[in-house]
């Protein structure tokens, strides 16, 4: 089976859990002996990726990039040289989201005129257009997953040409795949999309022979500190003033001989980091709380390793990646239950994201209470056996067939 693959980033080239997805499920589909092109917009001339099989990518010369303003465009086209003279050959081009998205979605359909495939698989509405084109173009069915609504990034105020993109794209699908039954009800309520039409596969996790166990998370700093971690873009969706909220709480209430030691480490960025720097300063906690910004590669496991408890509060989330992260790195996780990974693991704590008492004192006894903060590394860690890229890989692959057979019937 051969699959026309479409995205927006793929690791290296990552802001968020959608590259970390598209790289667990390709190279797990790769695996499997799922031949898949895949195509990326970027700047760089070529995509290197060690140890995938039955992958071949194809980057698209394009200033396509998630969670860009329209006046990040013109930075970002000025920040590449090296094909800006492209750029200025194209016809009507400006540095416009939408019309980028379009202008993507022109160089796919293509390059898919040119290519042999079974199946277009896009991922997110920025690759929805491309999607429709490439389908239109061949004729071949259409997938597209859904890690993000713009509901969940924006609450009620939505972009409107977002949401009509992305709505578009769910009903021109053959088949819509979402990463959560959280996300299948948005999907279904508010986009109008049949459901019979929605299958739901889960994220996994990407094992990694590197990571030791055996270490205490305090090995890695002081004995005496105790790190409470929010990793994720600083933004909305991800509910960084409730985690600032809470972190006061925790500071009022806890023991000094503990609360002395602890401090709140929030890594990465986004829309909402000054303002969130600005909150713990009024909030009268600036000194116990640390921000790193965007943190990738070894300093993300340097961060996780570091941390003594992992919380998560999102208003929002899909999955929630980040979760299965921590887990995979010895971290106990308080997650919020308003987030898809919440449905598929037991062993962690949740709370609503609002409940910034109970989130305090869930934090508070993690704190607290070694063995609590040991039976949830241990059984949270077995709990990733379930979780694995093969196992989703092998339910989108039986999408694939369901989808090819009733054209076959047609």
């Amino acid at each position: 089976m051969k699959v026309l693959m479409l995205g927006w980033e793929f690791p290296p080239f990552i802001s968020g859990g959608l590259g970390t997805a598209c790289y667990g499920l390709t190279r797990a589909m790769g695996r499997l002996g799922i031949k898949v092109t895949f195509i990326l917009p970027g700047f760089h001339q070529s995509v290197k990726v060690a140890g995938f099989e039955n992958i071949r990518f194809r980057p698209i010369a394009s200033a396509l990039r998630p969670y860009a303003s329209n006046p990040t465009y013109q930075k970002i086209r000025n920040s590449h040289l090296d094909i800006v003279a492209l750029l200025r050959s194209i016809k009507n081009y400006n540095c416009d989201m939408r019309k980028e998205v379009y202008r993507y979605a022109d160089q796919v359909a293509k390059i898919a005129a040119t290519e042999d495939f079974d199946i277009i698989h896009a991922h997110d509405w920025m690759t929805f257009p491309a999607g429709i084109a490439a389908s239109c173009v061949t004729g071949k069915p259409l997938v597209v997953q859904i890690h993000s609504t713009e509901f969940d990034r924006s609450g009620e105020h939505v972009n409107q040409m977002i949401y009509d993109i992305e709505r578009q794209g769910m009903h021109a699908a053959n088949k819509v795949i979402t990463v959560s039954n959280y996300t299948r009800n948005t999907i279904i309520d508010r986009y109008a999309v049949p459901p019979e039409k929605v299958d739901v596969v889960y994220n996994g996790v990407e094992s990694d022979p590197n990571l030791r166990f055996d270490v205490p998370n305090s090995a890695q700093h002081c004995p005496a500190d105790r790190i409470v971690l929010f990793l994720g873009r600083i933004t909305m969706q991800k509910g960084p003033e409730y985690f600032l909220a809470a972190a006061k709480k925790v500071l009022e209430i806890i023991p000094d001989s503990i609360g002395d030691h602890v401090k709140f480490v929030m890594a990465g960025d986004g829309d909402m980091l000054h303002r969130t720097i600005e909150l713990a300063a009024e909030l009268g906690i600036g000194g116990k709380v640390l921000f790193t910004g965007f943190l990738r590669g070894i300093d993300v496991d340097r961060i996780y390793r570091m941390a003594d408890l992992y919380v998560m509060p999102s208003v929002s989330e899909p999955f929630g990646i980040a979760a299965l992260e921590a887990l995979q790195h010895n971290v106990p996780v308080l997650v919020s239950k308003q987030s898809g990974v919440a449905e598929v693991l037991s062993h962690v704590l949740k709370v609503d994201f609002w409940d910034i008492n109970q989130m305090a004192e869930k934090i508070i006894a993690v704190l607290s209470h070694p063995p609590l903060a040991r039976t949830l590394q241990q059984n949270g860690l077995l709990e990733l056996h379930k979780l694995r890229w093969e196992d989703s890989a092998a339910k989108v692959c039986e999408i694939y067939k369901e989808m090819l057979a009733q054209k076959a019937g047609k």
